[in-house]
């Protein structure tokens, strides 16, 4: 049972590091769509916002038409009142308290829909100022990745020249090599063709005696040697 917890704890563990390796490669595109995402939550906020403030307008008509009401029920509790007619009065009253118990329903939601419109307003605004700042770092983020993965490129292609420049001077060294060895062939061959005498005559020239050249000291000898003209 240990050792079957052990493989399947280095199973997991496995799955982790492959599953973090593709997040790591595929991070700026992960980036890119949680962007998109928070985007796509952004608008939709907004549209609730909108449906938000709409319905606070209808409220607000509302309440509007309910002051309008009170008022007017109001003069004709106080119309009644000058003629002398109470149950009348009474009556009109209560539609007064009426309508001013609906007024006040409708304004305590009034206000609850204000402190929300406020509410989303600055929520919506913080959340348009950090997605514009993390679509500027993300820009520079993209940018960074672009260079460094140019300097990679250009790395790995000094990196090919020069192990390119490194196999040419070699195939050149051996190309000189196989010269200078060809070379030495050539005089040994000659060597080889010239023989004894040759080699005597090389041997000879190197010691500065070179038999059968003329020298200006055996022409004026031989020279002297003849006799003289009558």
């Amino acid at each position: 049972m240990g050792i079957l917890t052990k493989l399947v704890t280095a199973f997991r563990g496995g799955a982790t590091e492959m599953g973090e390796a593709i997040v790591d490669s595929q991070a700026l595109r992960i980036l890119d769509q949680e962007i998109r995402d928070a985007d796509t939550e952004l608008v939709q906020s907004k549209n609730a916002l909108v449906d938000l403030m709409a319905k606070k307008k209808v409220i607000d008509r509302k309440i509007g038409a309910l002051q309008r009401q009170q008022t007017e029920y109001e003069g004709y509790a106080l119309q009644a009142l000058n003629k002398g007619d109470e149950t009348l009065a009474l009556d009109i009253a209560n539609k007064v308290a009426d309508i001013e118990a609906e007024l006040a329903t409708e304004q305590d939601l009034a206000r609850q829909y204000a402190e929300a419109e406020d509410q989303s307003k600055r929520a919506i605004h913080v959340a348009e100022g950090n997605l514009r700042r993390l679509k500027q770092q993300v820009d520079t983020v993209k940018v960074t990745d672009r260079v460094q993965r140019a300097q990679a490129t250009i790395a790995q292609r000094h990196s090919g020249a020069e192990s390119s420049m490194t196999t040419a001077l070699g195939s050149l060294e051996r190309i000189r090599q196989r010269q200078t060895e060809q070379a030495a062939r050539f005089e040994a061959a000659k060597e080889l063709e010239e023989g004894p005498s040759g080699d005597l005559q090389a041997r000879l020239q190197a010691a500065g005696i070179t038999p059968g050249e003329a020298s200006g000291a055996g022409v004026l000898a031989r020279l002297r040697a003849k006799p003289a003209l009558t």
